[in-house]
């Protein structure tokens, strides 16, 4: 495996090698793109972050977001919240739902969250953080981890003292986002802080921020010492790229983009979970911003991307797809361009 060490580790029942985890991205991590990544390599999936208040409130579209199968399984449900009363409870509510984990958000920069002291506000108050994360993982059975960022701002950088309190406080694995919460998702992810927290804890670290590539998980493994990698904005419309990753690292080679064939064949398995576990007129909506990351290196996926965005049925769709890789092969371009960026997305909470 490029001579990089074994990570095993364990987070309840639940044993990891080397992991590669699907980030929680806010209106982006569903269960359909859940089981897309688990299909194509995920480790562990994480939900939409949801709001402790609103899911005890019994919020319908909260609850929807706690559904669970057993083909994404592992899974971690994400909750965010300022009151424990409300923290406690969602958690209960997630244990009692079947879930392998809780997840506790600590890192959500937006300031619709951060001004209501909840996400990456925490990171302010690390007694105050502890003090939530204990509440919450001596009410439930199941695992409690956590996701934060290394500080609010670079004036005030807390990672070292959030992680110690953390494990004291019972969390059994940290993912860390390697930017302050000021940056939000500008800058570069300074991956250099995975090796100054990982001597002061001994639970799993799992690495975010700018893992865009396969090469860039061989890189951070490589570089680093954590435990595991979570890969958020990358993914988006482009499940493969666990895929590759896991090839990569198994065998020292890259397999390269996925065939046209195996991109519409993903994308069409996509649109159907998303009819349904979201009924056909949601869900066919909802997935439009899925088009982009499966069109992507291809030839001409401008132009195919604005008629799939317009079709106003699923065997539309097929249609379109059909004729366009009529017409790539026509032109002899079913090769895919290599692409080193991730689409270009908005998903507030990675």
């Amino acid at each position: 495996m490029n001579n990089i060490e074994k990570r095993q580790f364990h987070i309840g029942k639940h044993q990891f090698n080397n992991p590669l985890m699907l980030a929680p991205m806010e209106g982006v991590s569903d269960l359909p793109f859940r089981i897309m990544c688990k299909r194509l390599g995920a480790d562990l999936v994480f939900t939409e972050f949801i709001a402790s208040d609103a899911l005890i409130r019994d919020s319908m579209k909260s609850k929807q977001k706690m559904d669970i199968v057993d083909e994404e399984r592992p899974v971690a449900v994400q909750i965010f919240g300022q009151h424990k009363e409300a923290m406690v409870h969602s958690a209960k509510m997630i244990e009692d739902s079947g879930a392998e984990i809780v997840d506790i958000n600590y890192g959500c920069w937006v300031k619709k969250v951060v001004n209501n002291n909840s996400g990456a506000a925490y990171l302010k108050d690390p007694e105050r953080m502890a003090d939530m994360t204990n509440a919450v993982a001596n009410a439930v059975s199941i695992p409690v981890t956590i996701k934060t960022r290394i500080g609010w701002d670079h004036s005030s950088i807390v990672i070292e003292k959030v992680a110690k309190m953390q494990e004291e406080a019972g969390a059994k694995q940290i993912s860390l986002h390697c930017r302050t919460r000021d940056m939000g998702m500008t800058g570069k992810a300074d991956w250099s802080w995975i090796d100054v927290v990982k001597p002061h804890i001994s639970i799993p670290l799992i690495l975010n921020g700018d893992i865009k590539t396969p090469q860039d998980v061989l890189s951070a493994f490589q570089t680093t010492k954590a435990d595991g990698m979570m890969i958020g904005r990358a993914a988006v419309g482009y499940p493969f790229l666990f895929r590759r990753a896991k090839v990569l690292l198994e065998t020292g080679t890259d397999p390269g983009e996925p065939t046209v064939e195996e991109m519409f064949d993903a994308c069409i398995q996509h649109l159907d979970l998303n009819i349904k576990y979201k009924g056909e007129s949601r869900g066919f909506i909802e997935f439009r911003k899925h088009y982009s990351g499966y069109l992507r290196g291809l030839f001409g996926a401008s132009s195919i991307r604005q008629k799939l965005v317009l079709a106003q049925s699923y065997d539309e769709v097929r249609q379109i797809l059909d004729e366009y890789i009529e017409y790539l092969d026509k032109e002899d371009r079913l090769i895919p361009f290599e692409h080193k960026d991730a689409p270009k997305v908005t998903c507030r909470n990675i």
